[in-house]
Parts: C-alpha cells; sequence; structure tokens
C-alpha cells in the first residue's frame, strides 16, 4: 500500500476519533516518510497533526496521561515544520520557557497576520516588506527572531541589519545571538547542524556554516562605515532608520537619509536578497514612504500597518498575559498627545505638519457649556456619503452674536440605511432652523427621504438641498472657507463624543497640498460657513407701493 493511502486511512479514522492517540501518531510518523516523496503536501498534512494534538491537549475528556502523550506529540509536530514554517518556528523555539514569558504565543492571535508575511518572504512570494506597529508592541523582537531563523536556514548566505544608532543594531546582534546560545531556546533542535564560527561584539558581527569574509550577521548604523564591510544575499533590515521627530520634521535630513539608505544599505544588496523595513511612520517623505510610492500596485511589496486603536477606539494590542497594552492605555496616550504626533507614533499615518490647513493649535475649544439663553440661530449642514470609506459628515451649530459653536457632529461611513436614522435623531434632538443638504450625487433624494422621515413624526423643519459650485475645486473651496473655519468653537477633547473625535482627526489632519485620503469634515465645514454667511435669499428696501 502507497504512503498516501496508508496516511488517508488514517485520517479517516482520526475523523471519528481524533482523541485517538496511536493512530494520530502513527499518522504524524507516515507523514515524516512522506516527506521524502512529497514536502510541501506532508508539511500541509503535518499542520492537520498539529492541529489536532492542540486540540487533545485541552480536552478535559482526556485521561492526564494521553493529553500528556499530545502535548509531547504536539511539540514534535512542531520541531517537524520548524525548519520550513516561520510560525511553527517561532512556537517551538519558546517551547520549555514559561508560557507569560514567552514573546510569540501571548501575541500570536494578533500579530499572526504579521508571521505569515514574513513568510512570504521565505516562499519568495514577495521582495519587499514594510512593517508599521505602535512603540513596544514587539516588531523589532518579531524581526530578531525572524533573522535568527533565515540565519539558521541559510547560514552561508550574508544578512546586513541597520537602524538610527549603534545601540539599537546593539540590540539586534545581542538579541539574535541570545536566541541561537541561549539553551532557555530551542534553536539548536531546529537546526542541529549549523554552528557558529565566529562572533564579534564591537564590529557586531555573527557567523555561522562555514568561516566567510561577509558575516552570517552583520548590524551597523545607518551613519556606520558599511564599506568593505558585508554584502547582504539574503535579507537587507531595516529598524527605525528615523531616529525620531527631529528628523522627520525636516525635510533635508529625510532626503539626506534616503540618500544614505540608497547609496549605503541598498547598494549593499545582491540579487535575489530581500528588504524588511519595519518602522515608526513619521513622514509621507521617510523610508517606508517612500518606498511605497516606488512600488506602488506591486504584487511583490507589501506595506503592512496594524493602528493602536480600530475604528471602535478598542485596542488591537490587547495581548496575553497582560504583555500588550488595553483600550484605557492608547486612549491616555491620544489624550497625551497631539493629534498629528498621535497619528504618526501610534496610529502609523504620517501626516506633514507643516502642510496642514487646520492645525490643532490653530482651532478654538470650549468646554461644552454654552452662553446663557436660547441660541440666535440652529443651523446644521450635511454632506452625505454612501459607504465605502467615505463618511457622512453634518456639523450641527448654534450661533450666539458673533460666535458659532459646533454642538455637535453625524460622522459615519456606513451606508444610507444606518445614516438616515442618525441624521433623523440629531435633527429631532437639535430641531435646527435651518438644514442643508448638498444635493451632488443623490444628496437631494437623501434629504427628501429625511424630510418624509420627520414629517412622519410630525416634525417640520426647513431642510433644503443645493448642488455644490463646480467653478471651484473642492481643495479651493476648502481653502478659501478656512479662515472662517477657524472662527468656529469646538468642543474639547474632555467633552467630544466617538463621531466628534473622529471629525476632529480628520479635519486636524487635512493637508492643503491635496494629500488627503478623505476630505469630508472639513468639505462640510466649508458647507457650514457658507449657510452662516449667506442664509439664503435677500432682503432689498424699496419703496412702498401704495
Amino acid at each position: 500500500m502507497k504512503t498516501i493511502e496508508v496516511i488517508e486511512k488514517l485520517r479517516e479514522k482520526i475523523s471519528k476519533k481524533p482523541s485517538e492517540f496511536q493512530a494520530v501518531e502513527d499518522l504524524f510518523e507516515m507523514i515524516r516518510i512522506y516527506e521524502n516523496e512529497n514536502p510541501k503536501a506532508a508539511h500541509a498534512l503535518n499542520r492537520e497533526v498539529r492541529s489536532i494534538t492542540a486540540a487533545q491537549v485541552k480536552n478535559n475528556k482526556n485521561p492526564v496521561n494521553i493529553s500528556e502523550k499530545f502535548y509531547w506529540l504536539h511539540k514534535r509536530s512542531l520541531l517537524f515544520d520548524a525548519p520550513i514554517d516561520f510560525d511553527a518556528y517561532l512556537q517551538y523555539v519558546e517551547f520549555d520557557r514559561e508560557p507569560s514569558k514567552r514573546f510569540y504565543l501571548p501575541r500570536r492571535r494578533i500579530i499572526k497576520p504579521i508571521v505569515d508575511s514574513l513568510q512570504q518572504i521565505e516562499d519568495d512570494e514577495l521582495d519587499l516588506l514594510a512593517i508599521s506597529l505602535p512603540p513596544g508592541t514587539g516588531k523589532t523582537t518579531l524581526g530578531i527572531f525572524f533573522l535568527s531563523w533565515q540565519m539558521g536556514k541559510y547560514p552561508d548566505m550574508p544578512n546586513l541589519a541597520s537602524a538610527h544608532s549603534d545601540k539599537l543594531t546593539r540590540s539586534f546582534y545581542d538579541g539574535v545571538l541570545n536566541i541561537i546560545t541561549d539553551p532557555e531556546y530551542l534553536w539548536k533542535d531546529v537546526f542541529p547542524g549549523v554552528q557558529i564560527v565566529g562572533t564579534n561584539s564591537k564590529d557586531e558581527t555573527i557567523d555561522l556554516g562555514k568561516p566567510k569574509r561577509f558575516k552570517t550577521l552583520t548590524c551597523r548604523s545607518i551613519d556606520g562605515s558599511l564599506t568593505g564591510a558585508t554584502r547582504s544575499e539574503r535579507i537587507l533590515y531595516a529598524d527605525d532608520l528615523v531616529s525620531g521627530i527631529e528628523e522627520a520634521l525636516s525635510k533635508d535630513r529625510l532626503d539626506s537619509l534616503w540618500d544614505k539608505y540608497t547609496n549605503d544599505l541598498k547598494s549593499r544588496k545582491k540579487l535575489g536578497c530581500k528588504e524588511i523595513h519595519i518602522a515608526t511612520r513619521w513622514s509621507v517623505h521617510d523610508p517606508i514612504g517612500r518606498l511605497e510610492r516606488q512600488y506602488e500596485g506591486n504584487p511583490r511589496a507589501k506595506f503592512f500597518a496594524l493602528p493602536a486603536l480600530n475604528e471602535n477606539d478598542e485596542s488591537n494590542f490587547d495581548y496575553d498575559y497582560g504583555v500588550g497594552f488595553d483600550t484605557k492605555y492608547f486612549l491616555d496616550m491620544r489624550n497625551s498627545l497631539d493629534d498629528v504626533s498621535w497619528k504618526c507614533l501610534f496610529q502609523n499615518e504620517p501626516i506633514e505638519r507643516e502642510g496642514l490647513l487646520f492645525p490643532e493649535e490653530e482651532l478654538l475649544y470650549y468646554n461644552g457649556v454654552l452662553p446663557d439663553g436660547e441660541p440666535d440661530r440652529k443651523v446644521s449642514v450635511c454632506d452625505i456619503a454612501w459607504g465605502g470609506g467615505d463618511s457622512l459628515s453634518m456639523p450641527i451649530c448654534y450661533v450666539y452674536g458673533e460666535d458659532a459653536y459646533v454642538v455637535d457632529v453625524v460622522f459615519n461611513n456606513g451606508d444610507k440605511e444606518v445614516t438616515r436614522p442618525i441624521v433623523v435623531g440629531k435633527l429631532k434632538q437639535h430641531l435646527p432652523h435651518q438644514t442643508r443638504f448638498e444635493a451632488n450625487n443623490g444628496g437631494d433624494e437623501y434629504a427628501d427621504k429625511v424630510d418624509e422621515m420627520l414629517r412622519k413624526e410630525g416634525i417640520k423643519l426647513n431642510i433644503t438641498h443645493r448642488k455644490a459650485p463646480s467653478t471651484a475645486s473642492k481643495l479651493s473651496r476648502i481653502i478659501q472657507a478656512a479662515p472662517d473655519i477657524k472662527k468656529l468653537y469646538f468642543l474639547d477633547k474632555k467633552h467630544r463624543s466617538k463621531e466628534y473625535s473622529k471629525f476632529m482627526k480628520e479635519l486636524t489632519s487635512f493637508m492643503q497640498t491635496g494629500k488627503n485620503k478623505h476630505d469630508d469634515a472639513a468639505d462640510s465645514l466649508a458647507m457650514l460657513t457658507v449657510l452662516l454667511e449667506h442664509p439664503g435669499g435677500s432682503v432689498e428696501i424699496i419703496k412702498r407701493p401704495f
């Protein structure tokens, strides 16, 4: 009987009773034999074994001795895949460590997509991978583990790791060396035939396999001399080439950094060498930003970014065992930083401060307490959106004399079935004297439906719709309205709703250079200033006809 036929019979048997240890162990042994015939299929089948063993370790119905057998079989199964599967390597190399002290497993459910992207580098599906995560979330440690894996697989191929400082590159050197030499890690189990033939802490080099001129790993800062020091055949690894906010704010310094990268780092690459960039996204002119433009549309380049908070203001990095950051931590950081620093450091959204049209510090704010008495006018405008990333934006404004307060907003990227009830609810709450909808792209029909929904509840409001003028671009209209927008009073951070906060974040990151993914907040405020200045109709004094 052929090996694959035996494997299929065992799989069928296990599907009926997965807790039968002997059948699962027999399957694993047959898969190991099958590797000689079809390596790719064998390792794919072994992932089934890993799934079965992991489930049976947790199966409370199993006797303790059976659970223990599955535990050790799971370890053997991981080892079988570890040389070719980065996810299995990460699990195996820390297998003997205390669960709470492990790097990978507490973070696996969140960073697995990044691990899969790094696997694409190994599988020659990608030539360039950029990873952007908030500070302290493990991106550099993950990169160090990846280097240790690649060095074990390809000990005779040199790699180059660089950063903005010697202190950081020294951490690469120490981290990789620790994984390779510390018995707490099982690196030698995965690569038993690979020997260390040389280390140099001063030069920050590690050499594996055969002694050679260009070492298996050379760590050198971007300002360090690389002439004659190394070549990079397997991995060019760049981690935080930008030193910080001062460098990020200087276009000249970023231009100089790009020259260093292209002349000193990239020129070390040999044919077939892969690039990995890990960094905080400070600027559209930083190395990752320029690479993103250079490789736009290239399927062999991937730019992975995971923000601190998701669209619901929930933490993306609430790791197990408390090694990550919960929502409360990130919300506190957001309240402590200006919007631009928050977006760059924690949301991976680079913004050029010098191009901002509505910098946070140039806007007016109030504490949620309005002047005494009834407002002279209550107005609102609505910039319609139909989902797909754009947001319906409806600021609601109370006017007291010369001062106008944006008391509330609707800012939602749902479709019309989601946004209409919200819009109706806000109009019922505030009862504005005048509401204007932008009529473009079906906005007039949207406004008529809102009016119909309100009238069914016995509420009659002045609702109009008007097409945006076609004589000027949207950007021009927003720039023209900017001085009036800066005269409006906005709620301060402590008194904003979630939607109001999103609205303000989009507004304060609006670029007058035109490099904006979304302009809904700014566009709706431009509409609002027009309505405030020209509420509609005109007054003319004429001679009394009788």
